[in-house]
């Protein structure tokens, strides 16, 4: 299709909310531009005060595939929402503006979906890259995910609810995301994950492509990709769960509910504590010790509250305890 003829009636919207100085903004629009097919629109919102994303996307301004909006900052919903709200295409799909496209996304996706009209929603897997070079696992093995049922098994609500692999980027009918009211304000850094649980709970036909589509970008700090905030994103995917438990009398989803949420309370309880200890906070480390042991009866937290129960100079013991662990695990593998 040619591309003004794409412009006008794309097949795919790609939403991406930037904020801040955009350093990689230009890679990710130069991904979306490097499709093999020209059968989309890219939708920049400058979500907050920066003239950055403003520059950037103006260099692009000959391409009339590539539009951008500037509002104050409303957060990641809302500039995906402001998005979506002027998206022309027929799919939606979120891409952050650090990510990026494999050249083949929009090729394999219009593929499924002309194979499958009845998908709702198709989600992919991605490759985490650093400094330009993909970091294997994929997104979905670090996930856990070891075995791909394939494109043909609709993913039902229970299966997501017990691992949540669903990466950001899908591509979601139109009228789906409408219905479902866009990305939730009220979960950020998991707003993607709180939108596939309503859509699903709602009988959305939501499957996975299990092909490395799309990539999402490491720093050398934070090599594990852990949250940049780990309360707001501890409180969202509570948040994100418990409304699904509101929702639905679905016995297998309410068991999987409450054992993912015993899981997510036990690391968020364990992660806690060990922040505690580094900041020599006996009390607040025994007390977080102890709600991990009510989630999840385990040796690491039984000893941490032990220790930090009975003994005087605990805190100091779990601290040394830790040490020798740690330089043990050194030692071997250096030996090895």
């Amino acid at each position: 299709m040619p591309a003004d003829d794409a412009a006008a009636q794309p097949a795919l919207t790609i939403l991406s909310a930037v904020d801040g100085p955009a350093p990689h903004l230009a890679e990710m629009i130069d991904s979306v531009v490097a499709q093999t097919v020209d059968d989309w629109e890219l939708v920049v919102v400058a979500n907050g005060t920066s003239d950055d994303v403003e520059r950037i996307v103006a260099e692009y301004a000959e391409d009339p595939r590539i539009r951008m909006l500037r509002q104050p900052y409303q957060g990641v919903a809302g500039g995906v929402n402001a998005a979506a709200a002027v998206a022309r295409g027929a799919y939606y799909a979120v891409l952050p503006g650090d990510g990026r496209l494999e050249p083949t996304f929009c090729g394999r996706v219009a593929e499924v979906l002309a194979e499958h009209p009845e998908i709702d929603v198709l989600c992919i897997d991605a490759l985490p890259f650093l400094e330009g070079t993909d970091q294997w696992p994929s997104f979905r093995q670090r996930c856990g995910i070891t075995d791909e049922p394939g494109v043909g098994h609709r993913v039902g609500l229970a299966e997501i609810v017990r691992r949540p692999a669903l990466y950001t980027t899908a591509a979601i009918r139109a009228s789906v995301w409408k219905a479902a009211g866009g990305y939730p304000a009220d979960t950020p850094q998991v707003e993607s994950l709180a939108m596939c649980l309503r859509m699903s709970v709602a009988g959305c036909d939501l499957r996975v492509l299990p092909e490395q589509l799309g990539g999402y970008r490491l720093h050398a700090d934070n090599l594990e990709h852990r949250p940049r905030d780990h309360g707001e994103y501890d409180a969202s995917v509570e948040r994100a769960f418990l409304r699904v438990a509101a929702i639905t009398d679905d016995p297998q989803v309410l068991a999987e509910l409450r054992s993912t949420l015993r899981r997510h309370r036990y690391e968020t309880a364990l992660r806690l504590a060990r922040a505690a200890v580094r900041e020599s906070d006996p009390r607040t480390a025994r007390e977080h010790a102890w709600l991990a042991l009510r989630q999840r009866p385990s040796v690491r937290p039984a000893v941490m509250w032990a220790l930090l129960r009975v003994a005087p100079g605990g805190i100091d013991t779990v601290k040394a305890a830790k040490r020798r662990i740690t330089g043990l695990v050194h030692s071997g593998v250096q030996r090895g």
